[in-house]
């Protein structure tokens, strides 16, 4: 699912993608630990490849609202690129306290996480996560959820945040979080 959409992506923006290539880049990594890995395309097709030991990752994480908004026009939320500097910025001042910063829109509207995206369970048990058109990079373990029905797409507000049952973050290393 990663390789697909890395050459959706690709596509998108005019990159030349092998999907043979980028399995025999990542054909040698092994390891008894979970790992970190991210595979990098370059503009000319060419790949770069980082691993690294994945530490343990808490059960319950402490979440807040990031004070930069997002545009949820802007085309490069869809696609997972070295293009996110806003998340990095977050993440690398994230106070002690908190593990995780939420995204809003220029419309209040949630998006997603520095590295995370955001379920959250209403007051009638059902899940929803932000849809892409509020400018969330469409996650792996999103889509997972999405597929199965877990979770059905619907537009999260802050009120909703505030007045729900129960908010995971999640991605497709980490799995779901509780927050």
């Amino acid at each position: 699912l990663h390789l697909k959409r890395m050459e959706n992506s690709a596509k998108a923006l005019g990159f030349p993608f092998c999907d043979k290539a980028a399995l025999t880049e990542i054909s040698n990594l092994k390891s008894q630990r979970p790992m970190w890995c991210r595979l990098t395309l370059g503009e000319l097709g060419d790949f770069d490849l980082k691993s690294e030991a994945l530490g343990d990752t808490k059960p319950v994480w402490k979440i807040a609202i990031a004070d930069q908004r997002l545009c949820s026009s802007d085309p490069w939320l869809l696609h997972k690129t070295t293009q996110r500097r806003v998340y990095d910025e977050a993440r690398s001042t994230l106070p002690k306290e908190l593990d995780e910063l939420l995204f809003v829109n220029e419309k209040g509207e949630v998006c997603e996480g520095t590295i995370t995206n955001v379920f959250v369970q209403l007051s009638d048990g059902g899940w929803i996560t932000p849809p892409l058109m509020s400018g969330c990079l469409p996650g792996i373990l999103r889509q997972i959820k999405l597929q199965s029905g877990a979770v059905r797409e619907a537009v999260v507000t802050i009120n909703e945040l505030l007045k729900c049952r129960q908010i995971r973050v999640g991605n497709s290393l980490r799995g779901e979080i509780l927050a």
